[in-house]
């Protein structure tokens, strides 16, 4: 197996195609993720209501509703409920050949599935060039997958799950265990994640004494006590920083282009994502030129 690797390492060019395509497929199975992973916990918070209210037999109500996962019911059309077929499930190039509509009904297919599986191939692409064939590189594809998911999930509904969130941060602080590649040690891991969720939640309730309003979710902690996990805490200034660039730009341009009714909350997880990638590739050297200057 170790010579798997050093072939890759000898072809770099090998590995990032390898790596992108891969993403591609990947990015394919996150719309699956992305559409039905809300789904299913708005079912299940639904199932637990019905049991807490005791409004029917738990059980029987089960069997009524149809099954709905990750694996079934088999991908359909959602205006016409023509089943999709395996050469229309090709990434990116199955919405291409269609024109980006349902090859029955023609409604438009949203931007969200090519654009998904893009991502997920340049992000594969990107953590390949950068680490190379090794187990921190795989372990940053897999960072970079989650982030996508999140984010996408969140500027949709609004909501982090934890099924992203505290897989990440857990495996954020094993890391520095099991990798003796990984330039973060455990306490800085562990020191991140702490002072990543503490920063959010002060500012939660400090928003919240102030205004009587909650500015973001809890999600949002989880998911910046991730981050810090990954990255150490010496980055979390950055991030939040970043995050909050990101969120200040993109929102007055909602505002000012899509007209978006600024009373109308904007997710924190994709600035957060956003920002967590860019402290991932380029915050050592920005410390380093920053730190540099104050020198």
């Amino acid at each position: 197996m170790s010579e798997l690797p050093a072939f890759l390492a000898e072809h770099p060019t090998l590995w990032v195609a390898i790596a992108s395509l891969f993403g591609l497929l990947v990015g394919s199975f996150l719309n699956v993720v992305i559409n039905r992973l809300p789904v299913m916990m708005e079912r299940e918070w639904k199932r637990e209501c019905r049991a807490l209210l005791a409004e029917e037999d738990n059980e029987q109500q089960a069997a009524k509703d149809e099954p709905f996962n990750l694996i079934h019911p088999r991908s359909r059309c959602p205006s016409c409920g023509a089943p999709i077929s395996a050469w229309q499930n090709i990434p990116v190039i199955s919405w291409l050949w269609l024109r980006g509509r349902c090859g029955k009904c023609r409604t438009p297919i949203s931007w969200q599935y090519p654009s998904v599986e893009l991502a997920g191939a340049v992000l594969a692409g990107l953590a390949a060039w950068q680490f190379g064939p090794t187990a921190w590189g795989l372990a940053v594809i897999v960072f970079s997958w989650t982030l996508l998911a999140t984010a996408v999930i969140d500027l949709k509904t609004q909501l982090l799950p934890d099924v992203f969130t505290l897989p990440l941060l857990w495996l954020g602080l094993l890391l520095p265990i099991v990798l003796s590649e990984h330039h973060v040690t455990l306490q800085d891991a562990v020191l991140g994640a702490a002072f990543g969720y503490l920063a959010l939640w002060s500012v939660y309730w400090l928003f919240r004494l102030l205004t009587g309003k909650e500015g973001m979710g809890f999600g949002d902690f989880k998911l910046l006590a991730a981050l810090g996990a990954w990255l150490g805490w010496q980055m979390l200034p950055l991030v939040i920083l970043f995050s909050a660039l990101a969120g200040s730009v993109i929102g007055i341009a909602m505002i000012l282009a899509l007209r978006h009714d600024r009373r109308i909350p904007i997710p924190y997880g994709p600035y957060l994502a956003i920002a967590g990638l860019i402290a991932l590739y380029f915050g050592e050297p920005i410390m380093t030129v920053y730190l540099g200057g104050m020198a």
